[in-house]
């Protein structure tokens, strides 16, 4: 019997899952588990990339002593990267919640406008897009001694292998890929004056990079959306909702949707394994678990749920506003969304899940309208799945018959990909 790894790596934490073939059904069972978060340096957010390499030598050692491993891949959330200066990395690691790219998209959209970028790309806006980042990055100086950037799963399977290959499904959350030619976009480049150099050959999923300890590190789709769509045990083609930091919402298409309707309703076109992903980017249990963390710290989240479910607060607030992307203070940044302020901090979370479903059924409107398609059914997978009250507010909501999957989806579909590689 083949036993795989997968290394999937979320905002928040870490996991180690072996998976393998039983009866023609993948069988995993998770051997590490660590935490992950974002750390505040010099007035920045920040990653701890070597922390990260560290705990994923750490899982790989234990996922070794129990079984024989036949390769190994790592997924992440997108759009952060590691600048090198050949096998060196350049300090620090942006985390994408950081605001410093804030004063350069007005700049951005002046040399090369919005409008244009999403011709080209697709890509949904995002101010933490990569391509503001790097832009940034020029800006500060940080590139001028930049030979290369890797994402970060890039990053740590070439600290694993010595191997630096670029993944295409992660390369297209950059905003730098141009949908038609599927590589980087030399017109955006020449435009913002970034260093050629840095934008070299992509890879698709299935690529072996290299080697770790006699184990072969393959690529699976780095982006962790990529890979958990791949998972998702879909009957035919239905909407999706990957559940965690962030809410995934979108459909497999054929191609990429640029016109001026999917621009205007921010939906991205994203690299899947065969397929394009329109979707979007919706706020998700980012809110919620920042509400817990302020606030209730050592209250389970089913009880929490549980006393959400019974509050009878009912006002919501836009989930997407842009002040709940990383305030000090998550409850005091409601009250000034909020014309009036729940008795209890359960009302809060109340109006997070309401709120979280209300922006769950506009962006499937904005979806079928641009698609010309309707959809039965919604796939929901990822830590969010396990809500049942969320899951009956979202069916509530949208008409749609939910399918809740409380499964590790994104180690799912980078187990599959590894798997088929290795046939």
């Amino acid at each position: 019997m083949k036993y795989f790894l997968a290394i999937d790596i979320g905002a928040s934490s870490g996991r180690h899952i072996v998976g393998w073939k039983e009866d023609n059904e993948i069988s995993t069972e998770e051997v590490y588990r660590f935490h992950n978060g974002v750390k505040e340096k010099n007035g920045h957010l920040t990653w701890d990339s070597e922390h990260l390499l560290r705990e994923a030598k750490t899982g790989i050692a234990i996922a070794k002593g129990m079984f024989e491993i036949e390769s190994l891949s790592i997924d992440t959330w997108g759009v952060d990267y590691v600048l090198m200066n050949g096998e060196h990395r350049i300090h620090p690691v942006y985390a994408y919640r950081d605001t410093r790219t804030q004063k350069v998209v007005d700049e951005v959209h002046e040399l090369f406008p919005f409008e244009k970028l999403y011709e080209h790309t697709g890509c949904q806006f995002q101010p933490f897009n990569s391509i503001y980042q790097l832009y940034c990055d020029k800006k500060e100086g940080r590139l001028d001694e930049a030979t290369d950037f890797l994402m970060i799963p890039e990053y740590l399977m070439y600290k694993l292998t010595g191997v630096k290959k670029k993944e295409f499904t992660n390369a297209t959350t950059t905003g730098l890929i141009n949908h038609e030619t599927l590589r980087y976009d030399e017109e955006i480049i020449e435009k913002l004056n970034l260093p050629k150099q840095l934008f070299t050959d992509l890879y698709q999923p299935g690529e072996i990079v290299g080697e770790y300890e006699g184990i072969k590190v393959v690529l699976c789709a780095t982006h962790d959306t990529g890979s958990a769509v791949e998972g998702i045990p879909m009957a035919g083609n239905e909407l999706y909702i990957s559940s965690g930091t962030w809410s995934l919402l979108g459909v497999k298409t054929d191609k990429p949707l640029t016109d001026i309707d999917s621009m205007k309703a921010n939906y991205s076109n994203e690299g899947g394994v065969g397929y394009n992903r329109y979707q979007k980017n919706i706020m998700g249990m980012w809110i919620v678990n920042e509400l817990q963390r302020q606030y209730c710290p050592k209250e389970s989240f089913e009880s929490i749920v549980n006393k959400a479910e019974e509050s009878d607060f009912d006002l919501t607030i836009d989930a997407n506003d842009p002040s709940l992307l990383s305030p000090l203070d998550m409850k005091e940044a409601f009250d000034k969304l909020l014309t009036e302020k729940p008795k209890d901090i359960y009302g809060y979370f109340r109006c997070a899940y309401r709120s979280l479903a209300i922006s769950y059924k506009e962006a499937i409107e904005e979806l079928e309208h641009n698609t010309g398609k309707s959809y039965e059914k919604l796939y929901i997978v990822g830590g969010g799945a396990k809500n049942r009250f969320l899951n009956r507010l979202t069916e509530e909501a949208t008409g749609k018959k939910v399918i809740a999957l409380p499964i590790e989806a994104t180690a799912l579909g980078n187990l599959n990909i590894q798997m088929k590689a290795a046939v």
